[in-house]
């Protein structure tokens, strides 16, 4: 929850609270000053201030890269190196003043003239042409930026580079699973964690993303379904996610929280994806069943299941057991889908529209509601996908959907009855 968001409920409850008796005018008074002072907010000078820094940036740039071949060596070298201590001293001069955010800008900048200086001395001596090596080097030096600044700008241009660095390693070596990002990873979590920053976590989750999409993409995993491989890649994402955040840990609990929100998103669009992949309406390697899954990525996907069920034990919390049985939904579908290309795979359609069913209770259950909106976007998707298959007859779908509805209604409706009127 953003802190602005929590205060103002806050604010308002303790407001209710007070007026109606329920807590006195002196406890609403100490509630409000053991809150830590609100952090500093991005005002109208603030964002005039980052545009104007990034247009001096860009103009620098340009004039280097237009006066490039008419600056010696030596000297472009030295540009370089000042342009990277500018921005060091300006960015401490920031922080010193309390512009966290300004410093922040400024380290990033500092990482990204960085990563140009790399480029431009392997273009001036003639290095050896391994980019994907340069973007490893650019990406060591962003970490060491965040890590001695704290830059939340820093550790996202670290992340990038290591993103791309892992992509083309994994197009170069498409036989070879390409583990070193996974320490990579490792690394920027425990630097999100120790920052206990909301937004370093969005980053870490979103960085798991390119490396699995990569992953499934590879033509050496004879036929196996990419949008099957990414399944397991957010059941892994989710589970670890909801297990993280069940920690007695505050600083853990928040980066797990996180975690968890982005492995429910990601669940909805690999449930959307395995629907329009393996139905033909997006053409990827169908010529395989979907059991030639890799076993590491098949472990995965039940790493995530067992994490969640363990991480419903230590909370107690029901919708953490439907989140669990929505990832493992989501992976059954896999091998409910035919190897036959007649006729349709209806216990997949079934196991899908459950699994996102299950995903939108599971998030009204634990009040979570990140994970009500995914599942909705799930189902939505779902729906779409099996409306529109190119495989077997539209009148045929139109039934199944049709059924499923049914269902769905007379579940509603037992379910009403048996819940207590309060619970309605």
């Amino acid at each position: 929850m953003f802190d602005k968001t929590y205060r103002d409920r806050l604010e308002a409850d303790l407001a209710r609270w007070e007026a109606e008796g329920v807590i006195a005018p002196a406890a609403a008074a100490s509630i409000r000053n053991a809150l830590p002072p609100p952090p500093a907010g991005i005002n109208i000078a603030v964002v005039v201030g980052i545009v104007g820094g990034l247009l001096i940036a860009a103009a620098f740039l340009a004039f280097v890269a237009a006066h490039w071949t008419e600056i010696a060596r030596l000297a472009r070298f030295a540009i370089l190196i000042a342009g990277m201590v500018a921005t060091g001293a300006l960015g401490a001069w920031f922080a010193r003043r309390g512009r966290d955010v300004l410093a922040d800008l400024c380290a990033s900048i500092g990482a990204i003239i960085f990563g140009a200086g790399i480029a431009l001395v392997g273009q001036m001596y003639h290095l050896g042409e391994d980019f994907a090596g340069g973007m490893l080097l650019w990406s060591i030096g962003a970490f060491a930026a965040a890590m001695l600044t704290g830059s939340r700008g820093a550790l996202a241009v670290g992340l990038v580079a290591a993103s791309i660095w892992t992509c083309m390693r994994i197009h170069d070596s498409p036989d070879i699973l390409h583990l070193p990002f996974v320490a990579v990873w490792l690394i920027a979590a425990d630097l999100a964690l120790a920052w206990n920053s909301r937004v370093a976590a969005h980053l870490v989750a979103l960085a798991a993303l390119p490396w699995w999409i990569a992953t499934s993409l590879r033509f050496e995993l004879d036929g196996a379904q990419p949008s099957f491989v990414l399944a397991n890649g957010a059941a892994l994402l989710f589970g670890a996610g909801l297990a993280v955040a069940a920690m007695p840990n505050p600083r853990a609990a928040r980066l797990g929280s996180v975690l968890s929100i982005h492995g429910a998103f990601a669940l909805a669009a690999a449930a959307f994806l395995e629907v329009t992949t393996a139905d033909d309406i997006i053409h990827l390697r169908t010529t395989r069943a979907a059991s030639a899954q890799p076993l590491w990525a098949i472990l995965c996907g039940a790493a995530g299941v067992i994490l969640a069920l363990v991480s419903a034990t230590f909370t107690r919390r029901r919708g953490e057991i439907l989140a669990a049985g929505a990832i493992g939904l989501v992976l059954l579908a896999a091998p409910f889908w035919p190897v036959a290309p007649a006729g349709e795979p209806w216990l997949a359609y079934a196991a899908l529209l459950c699994a996102m069913l299950c995903l939108v209770v599971s998030g009204m259950l634990d009040e979570a509601r990140p994970r009500i909106v995914a599942g909705w976007l799930g189902i939505a998707g779902v729906i779409a996908g099996i409306t529109w298959a190119v495989k077997g007859s539209l009148l045929a779908r139109s039934a199944f959907l049709a059924a499923a509805g049914v269902v769905a209604v007379a579940f509603a409706t037992a379910l009403n009855r048996a819940l207590p009127r309060s619970a309605r």
